[in-house]
């Protein structure tokens, strides 16, 4: 599954659209920034309602390719230019992070 797809999937806005549409290779969801830095794998996605960019920059550290925010958070400019910077795709849902994560889990269970 695909950043686009993901975003399709969640019903959710893409923020931040220049980014390579990569498949995903897993999500991590926390709000605890040294805990995704710690756990976090390359290549997937992290699902938090963390909406600045300090998650950007833990995001680049780990090489998240797309923050999902979650509870419809609002977002700060600065935030969205730091994920352009670095390629990083930022998508937005209503939903909360436990349905999000519940919804990529299954999708990505599927792909193996």
């Amino acid at each position: 599954m695909t950043i686009r797809e993901a975003a399709a999937l969640l019903r959710a806005e893409i923020l931040q659209d220049e980014f390579e549409d990569v498949s995903l290779t897993g999500a991590y969801t926390s709000d605890l920034l040294s805990d995704v830095m710690a756990n976090a794998k390359e290549g997937g996605a992290l699902i938090t309602i963390q909406a600045h960019k300090n998650t950007v920059a833990v995001a680049t550290l780990v090489n998240v390719t797309v923050i999902v925010l979650c509870n419809k958070r609002p977002i700060q400019d600065d935030m969205l230019e730091a994920a352009r910077d670095e390629g990083i795709a930022v998508i937005r849902t209503g939903e909360n992070q436990y349905t999000v994560s519940g919804r990529l889990w299954e999708v990505l269970k599927k792909q193996g």
